[in-house]
């Protein structure tokens, strides 16, 4: 199979679980590296349970590790920490979010690791981070929305902390993820020499906040949940449409506020000085948005958002899946794709994201069963001839 990706050379073997490790190293498959998932022997991570399931196989799972070829150890057996080192020793990139001290109990520390490969690359995925006071503490994704304050930014004014509708911290720690390890590749071209990206969960949430940091720090004001309200300008909120579908209409700025007001027939806004200004819209807040409310209340959605099109308002129909299954866009794109399986056949997920002119990326394989390429793993990677991989297989190491 010809592979013209960026990172065709690179080989990353992948100790992950859940979301953040695996989205990482599927961004690196995506992009031509020789991803190896290695799981437990027989049962595979615990994210092979999860429901819901296609032809007996999790749709968790699918979503985070096209791109890979499957290895399955028996991490009790002896053997299993030689096979890691061996293939670590060949690795470009490993990947692992096991709880911090996890790695160094395998034996596999940076120190052991570095003297083992000196190019390799380690990317540690953590809840809080490889030490600190919170080192040791179990996190996901919903625990360091919880401590990092994104829960108190998010839900009604009025109502009660929210998590987010998806796993938003894990993404986007695989993603940072992502940018260390290709940082930590451009770095090596100069020295010759890896490194360890260090990346966690709750550095990442913090990162989201905005302005809520300075601001406590240095106003002394405390942001808190503000429901679908923009918190800098306005109006820009959540209006509901005559057909009872819901709107997000963005017009806070002084450019495209009097854009909207003369689209929506209401350019006697303009002239009120409650409205002549984005401070004084904020200040205002809930009789603007009365005024949308109203004009938005009159018309079918795709109404509201044709008419906005044509005025150059930013504004979107708030899409249920149903909805973004059949977008448009997002097909032209290839964003929503089917690729092959198995045993599921045709299995919808995301495209890929990252476009390259030049180098683009690809979906290369499917995501792989348990252990489904263990045998050609140690041949191609470790160098195991036929007699050592069925000497393992016998003992029970794989």
């Amino acid at each position: 199979m010809t592979n013209k990706s960026p990172l065709k050379d690179i080989r990353v073997l992948d100790l992950s679980r859940f979301i953040a490790g695996p989205f990482c190293a599927m961004q690196l498959g995506d992009m031509g590296a020789d991803v190896i998932k290695v799981e437990r022997k027989d049962l595979g991570e615990d994210t092979r349970t999860i429901e819901p399931k296609v032809a007996g196989e999790s749709l968790y799972v699918m979503m985070y590790n096209r791109n890979k070829r499957g290895l399955a150890l028996d991490y009790r057996h002896p053997d299993s920490i030689t096979i890691l080192k061996d293939l670590a020793a060949k690795a470009d990139i490993l990947v692992e979010n096991f709880r911090p001290g996890t790695l160094e109990a395998m034996g596999l520390d940076w120190d052991t690791l570095h003297a083992l490969n000196p190019r390799l690359i380690v990317v540690r995925i953590s809840g809080f981070g490889q030490d600190g006071p919170y080192a040791r503490r179990p996190c996901f994704d919903v625990i360091a929305q919880a401590s990092s304050g994104i829960m108190s930014l998010t839900g009604p004014a009025d109502g009660r902390p929210t998590m987010a509708g998806t796993f938003l911290v894990d993404f986007t720690t695989g993603l940072y993820a992502t940018i260390g390890a290709m940082n930590a590749l451009r770095a090596r071209e100069a020295t010759g020499l890896g490194q360890v990206v260090d990346v966690s969960l709750m550095d990442s949430a913090v990162s989201f906040l905005m302005t809520a940091i300075p601001e406590y720090l240095l106003l002394g004001r405390e942001a808190t949940r503000n429901g679908s309200r923009d918190r800098y300008t306005a109006p820009a909120n959540n209006f509901q449409a005559a057909d009872g579908e819901w709107v997000h209409i963005s017009t806070g700025n002084d450019a495209l506020f009097p854009r909207f007001a003369k689209k929506a027939g209401l350019e006697h806004l303009l002239s009120d000085l409650r409205f002549s200004s984005a401070a004084a819209r904020m200040q205002n807040v809930d009789a603007v948005e009365a005024e949308v409310a109203a004009f938005v209340a009159a018309y079918p959605s795709e109404d509201v958002v044709r008419m906005m099109e044509e005025a150059g308002v930013p504004c979107a129909k708030v899409a249920r899946i149903s909805d973004v299954v059949r977008n448009p866009q997002l097909h032209y794109r290839k964003q929503i794709v089917e690729i092959d399986h198995p045993k599921i056949g045709k299995l919808p997920m995301h495209g890929i994201t990252v476009g390259l002119s030049d180098t683009p990326g690809a979906i290369r394989r499917p995501p792989p069963s348990v252990g489904e390429h263990t045998h050609e793993v140690l041949s191609e990677w470790a160098g195991y001839d036929e007699e050592r991989i069925a000497g393992l297989r016998s003992a029970g190491a794989i």
